[in-house]
């Protein structure tokens, strides 16, 4: 399951800001795939700005690890079902990074679609924060 993270900014002595610390929501800590999929969402609201703006997509997740990844539930992660869905947002990147900008929204909203998919089918809860990552109609 992915959890959204919570960001705490320390102080020094002199009251600046220093590096910025990812707390876990998780009382048994997060694992690797929901960290990397933290990672994935906050590109993703990124690439959806850079479409809005006609900028240039920029991906730089390692999104390969998907299926490599350490999950909470390892038994979900290693089902045929899951490599599935993965193997298909993989075609999705895919797709994103070599899309014109003529198609880049249509190739984003693929995207999205195959992530809120994967996420209906296996681990309901992030649904409600994909759907943030929708391009407005």
């Amino acid at each position: 399951m992915v959890f959204q993270s919570c960001e705490e900014a320390p102080k020094s002595n002199a009251g600046k800001s220093e590096e910025i610390k990812k707390k876990s929501l998780n009382p048994n800590g997060d694992s690797e795939l929901a960290l990397l999929m933290r990672d994935m969402f906050a590109e993703a609201k990124q690439i959806k700005k850079q479409i809005q703006n006609g900028e240039e997509v920029t991906v730089k997740v390692d999104h390969e690890r998907i299926l490599s990844a350490h999950a909470t539930q390892p038994a979900k992660a290693a089902s045929a079902e899951y490599k599935t869905w993965g193997a298909a947002y993989l075609a999705g990147i895919e797709n994103l990074k070599n899309a014109t900008p003529e198609t880049a929204e249509e190739a984003y909203t693929s995207l999205v679609n195959s992530c809120m998919n994967c996420h209906q089918a296996l681990c309901p809860g992030p649904v409600v924060k994909i759907k943030k990552l929708q391009m407005p109609t």
